[in-house]
């Protein structure tokens, strides 16, 4: 029998059995497996893709959404991912065209490399900020932050939700809530008794990635990054809105050095909610 056309092959929802198929997709294209990221979005979020008839993914994505449960009201777009062999053939434009119309009027977000910027402009994205990634090894120097930090307790998660949704905009408790099993550090930063800003540090291959990192300015941002990479031997890997100068310098300063700019883009909304003066890290790009 002939192989079906690409532009045939139905769209489906992704679930944890699709696990290994969508890190065999990231491999294909040169990115890493990132299988504890690939189980987790799929876990707090849903998966779309394309199976091909020989076997594997044509094509996957993952959407993250916030908001009250059934009602969300922001989505995060990442891992938007096609198959060498079926690229640049309209595979992603038209997996990007579902997402959109299956979220309805649903505002989006995503994070944009320079490649796969015009696709989502040609969708109706528009930039409404920029991330910049940096990577290394964590060198201490300088003068010690003087704000307090310590590893979080389970009698902290409802002060970490209050501060996150009023920072981040949404409410995501589906996701910080999954934060102590999918981290190896969950650490808040306090003063006099009050939780003024929270981080972890999750697995990523050889990397530990910072994030989320939200924190009430620059000062008890450094103070929770230092306090993360004292107990981990691995490089560091974040992505720091642009707007937060200060922080960038501080982190190149100590190691960490610029590898990519992603452009972050919206859809529906104008620009995101909340505040960003607090909001330093997203858990991950893929993720919002």
């Amino acid at each position: 029998m002939p192989t079906p056309s690409v532009a045939a092959l139905p769209i489906r929802r992704l679930t944890l059995r699709d696990l290994a198929a969508c890190a065999d997709l990231s491999e294909n294209r040169g990115w890493p497996r990132e299988e504890h990221k690939w189980g987790f979005l799929l876990t707090a979020g849903k998966g779309y893709g394309i199976d091909d008839p020989d076997g594997g993914l044509v094509s996957a994505c993952a959407v993250t959404e916030y908001g009250p449960h059934g009602r969300p009201d922001l989505a995060a777009i990442g891992m938007v991912l096609v198959a060498e062999r079926h690229a640049r053939q309209g595979v992603g434009r038209r997996l990007m065209r579902h997402v959109v119309s299956t979220m309805g009027t649903t505002p989006l977000t995503l994070h944009a490399t320079p490649y796969g910027r015009p696709l989502y402009e040609e969708l109706g994205f528009k930039v409404t900020g920029q991330a910049e990634m940096l990577l290394g090894r964590f060198t201490p120097g300088g003068p010690e932050p003087k704000v307090a930090t310590r590893p979080a307790t389970a009698e902290d998660l409802p002060a970490i939700l209050r501060l996150d949704e009023e920072v981040f905009g949404s409410d995501r408790t589906h996701i910080i809530t999954r934060l102590p099993a999918f981290a190896d550090q969950l650490r808040v930063a306090e003063e006099h008794g009050r939780i003024i800003g929270y981080t972890a540090a999750w697995p990523n291959m050889d990397t530990h990635v910072v994030g989320p990192l939200i924190a009430r300015d620059t000062q008890t941002a450094q103070a929770l990054i230092a306090s993360l990479a004292t107990h981990t031997d691995r490089p560091l890997r974040t992505d720091i809105d642009v707007r937060h100068e200060e922080l960038l310098a501080w982190a190149k300063e100590r190691g960490l050095a610029s590898v990519a700019f992603n452009a972050v883009m919206t859809y529906g909304i104008g620009d995101l909610p909340g505040d960003w003066s607090r909001r330093f890290a997203p858990l991950t790009v893929a993720a919002g």
